[in-house]
């Protein structure tokens, strides 16, 4: 096991070429296939730049797979059509497949599972496994300020896959791609600046005068795969399940609580939801100064001094846990979504419940300790580590195994057991 390797499409900046100068000194032969010139900037020395169309990959993939007798693939975002499509072939069922994902536990993990994430991941569900398990969360690095390297590597990323177009036309990317991310950058930053400045005396109004009588729903990505294929709402949804979630709330929340929707940072180029949330407060009139939406107040203080959380299955949900604060799981599909972390009503009721449904704080440590154990690796994609040892920047520190996909096994063959 992993010594043929083949690395699909991976996060935007140099974080798979690094990952693969990682797996050559281990002893490992590494092949690469690139699918627009953004991923061709970042390791331009792959196989193959693919040209072809999404029903063409099939066969190609097959046929590269048998001809480098490939053992191992890594890949992120498992959701991406070019990757489901791995998962979908009988014929090399016996192939190790490890997805990368940005962390359940942000800013300093990045999750790596044997197979599936998120709603696929092999997480035990069941509050019982961990009532045996007495691993305590060990103890992370502090990554720092990634935002910044983000931007940089994805900028480049768009730039090279526009101009590259011509020669790389395959459309592969999860969203837009190439120049047609131009303008959504552009409002995102200008929208950054407006709300900021906007939403000042909000941000102390919600966090002094209102602390413990709001809801808190953080939005996610309309096309993230959380929402397109974990999720009910589909792509695009975003706006069914805000309405959805006001409805509730106008007809069962106590009246004396607000509800909070934030906006997703990363989404903020792409979708504003206020002249949604100005509809709704027309259709209900009870919701005169109950009804909000933010954009830049810091999650961290929103979570500690909500009264509860709504989310689809967003990863916040289990920053919220972490908080201790009460957790609602609508509409969607999340591995954290169990007796003792969350609440097991319907929303309806979960307004005027939410106080009997804070986390099990032990359950809490055990989930957490287990979780990072198995499937999170602390580091970031877009930014080294100091003190890794790797080129790839994270630290991938259980002991010192003869290929870098050694561990990877050893985290993941016993996601199923203590």
């Amino acid at each position: 096991m992993g010594r043929r390797v083949l690395l699909l499409q991976g996060p935007v900046g140099p974080f798979f070429s690094r990952l693969a100068r990682d797996l050559e000194k281990a002893g490992a032969t590494v092949h690469k296939i690139n699918f627009n010139g953004g991923d061709w900037l970042f390791y331009p020395r792959a196989d193959m730049n693919y040209r072809g169309s999404l029903s063409e990959w099939r066969h190609v993939l097959s046929e590269r797979l048998a001809a480098w007798d490939i053992d191992t693939v890594f890949l992120y975002s498992d959701c991406r059509r070019i990757h489901e499509i791995l998962f979908s072939l009988e014929e090399y069922a016996d192939l190790e497949i490890f997805t990368f994902e940005e962390g359940y536990f942000r800013p300093d993990h990045v999750t790596l599972e044997r197979g599936r994430t998120n709603a696929f991941s092999r997480i035990p569900r069941d509050p019982d496994f961990y009532a045996r398990l007495t691993d305590e969360p060990p103890e992370t690095c502090r990554v720092g300020y990634s935002f910044l390297h983000l931007a940089a590597w994805g900028i480049a990323y768009h730039l090279a896959a526009g101009l590259l177009r011509p020669v790389l036309p395959a459309r592969t990317y999860h969203r837009g791609l190439g120049f047609r991310e131009i303008a959504p950058q552009i409002r995102s930053y200008w929208r950054k600046i407006r709300y900021w400045w906007g939403e000042r005396h909000l941000r102390a109004r919600l966090l002094r005068e209102h602390a413990g009588n709001f809801f808190l729903v953080p939005l996610q990505v309309g096309l993230d795969s959380q929402i397109r294929c974990h999720s009910r709402y589909g792509p695009d949804g975003i706006a069914g399940f805000i309405a959805e979630v006001t409805r509730s709330f106008a007809r069962h929340a106590p009246p004396e609580t607000l509800l909070v929707f934030k906006h997703h940072p990363l989404d903020r180029g792409y979708a504003d939801y206020a002249e949604l949330i100005e509809e709704l407060r027309a259709r209900y009139p009870n919701l005169a100064g109950r009804l909000l939406y933010v954009h830049d107040c810091h999650l961290p203080n929103l979570l500690d001094a909500a009264r509860g959380v709504v989310v689809v299955n967003s990863t916040v949900g289990l920053s919220a846990i972490i908080h201790e604060r009460p957790v609602k799981v609508h509409g969607g599909k999340a591995f954290y979504d169990m007796r003792g972390l969350t609440a097991q009503v319907p929303l309806d009721a979960f307004w005027k419940r939410a106080e009997e449904f804070h986390p099990d704080p032990d359950l809490v440590r055990r989930f957490q300790a287990y979780v990072i154990r198995k499937t999170q690796i602390n580091g970031n994609f877009y930014r080294k580590c100091r003190g890794s040892s790797l080129q790839c920047g994270l630290l991938w520190d259980e002991g010192v195994p003869r290929t870098i996909a050694a561990p990877a096994a050893a985290r993941n063959a016993t996601l199923d057991g203590p």
